[in-house]
């Protein structure tokens, strides 16, 4: 008999997708990448995910877009994000533990998202948070019509001026180089990234690292030598061994 993957739909947010069952599951947010919402890749880690009994939610957060399309983030409202995640925590079919994953710019979703709401104060705070490829400072608005130069962070076809994120209705305070704070979080934390990226630098992994350790954080670290942003066929199955270890040992 082949394993069965289940969807279910949270109303007004998205589907899920899960194993068979009534639950509750532990559940699993899913940031996707400047790829955008309709490139399919966070469902993909999504089904993936369910095979190893998650309620995984791919989030869908970039704006404009279609089919044929990636869509933008530029101003992504991280307040919907908080909303969504307590939209997941009320499902019926989550159970009382949740974490957040995300890649590249679902990475640094993550982590902004995390550290703004532990620096807030806000209720319903992630219980694990993994991020493969993260940022260790905020970056710029990406536009999918241009095409980012590699580098660290690869500024050169962002323009400055303009936000990625907003948090309360404003962006002012989200400027592009800021650090990103997520030594405020002090839930369990996965942090990952191929060491040949040509998108973004494992340095800055190497950095966050450093700064977490010096305000007594302790991130599950791992690299994955001579990886680019997309890692192989072998280093992705060492990736995803990585994270579902990860995630039953935080979740379940």
């Amino acid at each position: 008999m082949g394993l069965k993957i289940v969807r279910r739909l949270v109303p007004d947010w998205g589907t899920t997708y899960g194993p068979p069952g009534e639950g509750p599951f532990p559940a699993v947010m899913i940031f996707h990448g400047s790829e955008g919402a309709f490139s399919g890749w966070s469902h993909r880690n999504a089904v993936l995910l369910a095979a190893h009994g998650f309620l995984a939610f791919p989030f869908g957060y970039s704006s404009g877009g279609n089919a044929w399309n990636a869509g933008n983030i530029e101003e992504v409202p991280l307040d919907r994000s908080v909303d969504a995640l307590a939209a997941l925590r009320a499902f019926e079919f989550a159970n009382e533990k949740l974490a957040l994953y995300g890649v590249s710019r679902g990475a640094e979703h993550a982590l902004l998202l995390t550290s703004l709401m532990a620096r807030d104060g806000l209720a319903g705070l992630p219980d694990a948070v993994a991020a493969h490829s993260p940022p260790d400072v905020i970056c710029g608005a990406f536009d999918a019509r241009r095409y980012r130069d590699s580098g660290d962070p690869g500024w050169v076809s962002w323009d400055p001026a303009k936000r990625a994120w907003s948090w309360r209705g404003s962006s002012a305070n989200l400027l592009p180089t800021s650090p990103i704070e997520i030594e405020r979080f002090d839930g369990p934390l996965f942090l990952s990234h191929g060491t040949a990226d040509r998108a973004w630098s494992a340095d800055m992994t190497k950095r966050l690292t450093a700064r977490l350790r010096s305000h007594g954080r302790d991130p599950e670290v791992h690299y994955y030598e001579g990886q680019d942003h997309i890692p192989g066929s072998a280093a992705e199955n060492e990736h995803h061994d990585h994270l579902v270890s990860f995630l039953k040992r935080h979740l379940c």
